[in-house]
């Protein structure tokens, strides 16, 4: 539908407490000529529907002060309101959170960020639903008018009223359709499968000897589809993916797609296990062959997570949880991987989310620690640096190693603003060693960062706040991004790197050959380092099994050409996760260029890192001075 029809202008009430949000959807909606109101927090929103009712909300799940959630519940229990349609457009991505939204009253879920055509398309949608509910509504005031005025002619006015009545159950029929299926694939939604899963959970509660089964299917680094080829590719994959599906599967079996990347397939039957696999095994094989665009082959994997129907399973909320908890544990396994829930997966989760509440915590009562390991010269034993490692000191279980807390802070997001402290700390901690130490010219500060920090916009601009509050100079900065990191979004990290690079800010490739190839981009990146991932100098000197001789083994040979390739290319050279004297040694022969690890120094606090500046200019003065050789 058109976004304004003749007569009628749309109303739309925007509410988010982003303001960059706020007015960015009001700026698009109103080019599409709707009427924007906005508010900023569910009570302001409350109040502006009070004074004019809108056709449509758009509402965000965490505002200030009462959530999404309770906004839409108070305008779903009041007969003034209980018609508009809510559309929530929230950051929160989880199956969950669809649920609760659809489950509150909400007529559809849309998550941040965004695309802007797909906001549009749901909102025209949603419109549209609501014109055709005035429109039956106009049909049945029709319809008794003309009972009343026409009794005289019941001949004739019941032949115009059962077509009128069609009319009206074809229409009705379609709203429910709408309301109950996926647009792009036609394939049931969420709510459309309701049915179907209490029926099953009802089966099974009766004792039923057919157990069921439930698959969650979300397809793996989908994303990157999107991003390079466009929304319009990707919704051609899943409309091809849904029929795939569909073939591959027993009659009895019902799929559905939860939106984005994820579908759901019930599986009202199973002999035992094994069917479970037999399926799975059909769906992998159904997703082998490309998907075929433009005369370009695309290939599409999936992870899932799956459900065994029991009778401790009541509401399919449950179902979908646990299913949602092993699909991602299938996630954490590898690309095209599949986990059949258990109940300690659930205690997992439990346990997670406690340590995400925790994290959040310790951001807010500063319970985040940075601990430095120093970067020396391989030529001159010299520390030209130190690497910046965020440390956890929880109140309670004591220090929480970043292998645990990290991975929770990617997902949620929550490395952005770890991330900005991180480098905040780092660099004001630079600027004191600075001015303690003025002879140590050159002195460099690493700082990792993540992916979702490099595709944060504001990123730029806080860079140079830092910069400026601090009074370091770029040069003295040093950003590392991984290389599977730098090749998930190759052409946005790019542009990002030489905004940076204008600064002089030193840029490094982490953990160089564990990830994706990024050789055929590297003479293209600005980038000044590459580090040399410590599994790589762990098995650096392992005799190799037919030689039986060190330093001819692959990991040696990785190690010689990456230097090699770097010089070749006038960057330098990090080798980390050095402990032994061998492997320094090697690594100089090698030619390498820096180097850090245990055998010099674990990361440490930043007293203890200012101690070995200390120690090391002690010793200049004293070599200078000959009092030791």
């Amino acid at each position: 539908m058109n976004s304004i029809d003749n007569e009628n202008i749309y109303s739309i009430l925007v509410v988010d407490d982003e303001l960059n949000n706020l007015h960015l959807l009001s700026e698009i909606l109103s080019e599409k000529h709707y009427k924007i109101r906005r508010a900023i927090n569910g009570s302001i929103a409350l109040k502006s529907v009070q004074v004019i009712l809108p056709d449509l909300i758009l509402l965000d799940i965490n505002l200030p002060d009462i959530t999404g959630y309770e906004v839409c519940e108070r305008l779903k229990s009041n007969p003034a309101t209980q018609h508009i349609p809510i559309i929530f457009i929230s950051a929160l991505n989880e199956t969950l959170d669809k649920v609760k939204a659809f489950s509150v009253g909400a007529v559809d879920y849309i998550s941040k960020p965004f695309e802007v055509a797909e906001v549009i398309a749901r909102i025209d949608n949603q419109l549209a639903l609501q014109s055709a509910r005035v429109e039956v509504q106009h049909l049945n005031s029709v319809l008794e008018q003309r009972v009343v005025e026409r009794t005289t002619q019941l001949a004739i006015a019941n032949q115009s009223l059962q077509q009128e009545m069609a009319e009206r159950q074809q229409a009705q029929e379609q709203l429910v359709h709408l309301l109950l299926h996926d647009p792009l694939t036609n394939l049931p939604n969420l709510a459309g499968m309701a049915t179907a899963l209490e029926q099953a959970i009802s089966r099974v509660a009766q004792q039923s000897p057919e157990p069921f089964a439930l698959i969650l299917l979300d397809c793996d680094r989908f994303q990157l589809v999107n991003n390079s080829l466009g929304h319009e590719a990707g919704d051609q994959i899943l409309i091809e993916m849904s029929q795939r599906l569909k073939n591959c599967l027993p009659p009895d079996a019902c799929v559905a797609r939860l939106g984005g990347d994820e579908f759901m397939v019930l599986l009202n039957t199973i002999e035992s296990d094994a069917t479970v696999e037999q399926v799975i095994a059909r769906i992998r094989q159904a997703l082998v062959p490309p998907f075929r665009l433009a005369a370009q082959d695309i290939f599409v994997s999936a992870s899932m997570g799956v459900v065994l129907g029991t009778s401790d399973y009541t509401h399919p909320q449950n179902l979908l949880r646990d299913a949602d908890t092993a699909m991602y544990r299938a996630k954490r396994l590898g690309l095209a991987q599949h986990q059949i829930f258990a109940p300690e997966m659930h205690h997992q989760a439990q346990v997670q989310l406690h340590l995400e509440t925790d994290l959040r915590q310790a951001i807010d009562h500063e319970y985040l620690r940075l601990h430095y390991q120093p970067i020396l010269s391989l030529k001159t034993g010299q520390i030209t640096g130190f690497e910046a490692l965020v440390r956890w000191q929880h109140p309670i279980k004591g220090m929480v190693s970043p292998a645990a807390f990290i991975p929770i802070a990617e997902e949620t997001g929550l490395i952005i603003p770890i991330g900005l402290w991180v480098l905040k700390e780092a660099c004001q901690q630079l600027k004191r060693w600075q001015q303690e130490f003025p002879q140590q010219t050159g002195l460099k500060i690493s700082v990792n960062c993540s992916i979702r920090q490099f595709l944060d916009p504001h990123l730029i601009e806080q860079i140079d706040q830092i910069i400026k509050d601090t009074g370091i100079e770029g040069a003295s900065l040093n950003l590392e991004i991984t290389e599977s990191a730098l090749m998930e979004n190759a052409n946005r990290t790019a542009d990002l790197l030489w905004q940076l690079k204008s600064r002089n800010i030193q840029l490094a490739i982490d953990d160089f050959g564990t990830g994706y190839s990024s050789l055929s981009y590297l003479h293209r990146l600005p980038v000044d380092t590459l580090k040399v991932d410590q599994s790589f100098i762990r098995q650096l000197l392992v005799a190799d099994s037919s030689s039986g001789r060190p330093g001819l083994n692959q990991n040696f040979r990785i190690v010689q050409s990456t230097i090699n390739l770097a010089h070749d290319l006038d960057l330098d050279v990090v080798a980390e996760g050095i402990e032994l004297p061998e492997q320094l040694e090697a690594l100089k022969s090698l030619n390498c260029d820096f180097g850090q690890g245990y055998f010099w120094a674990k990361p440490l606090e930043a007293q203890a890192a200012g101690n070995l500046l200390r120690q090391q200019y002690s010793a200049q003065i004293e070599n200078r001075l000959g009092l030791k050789v």
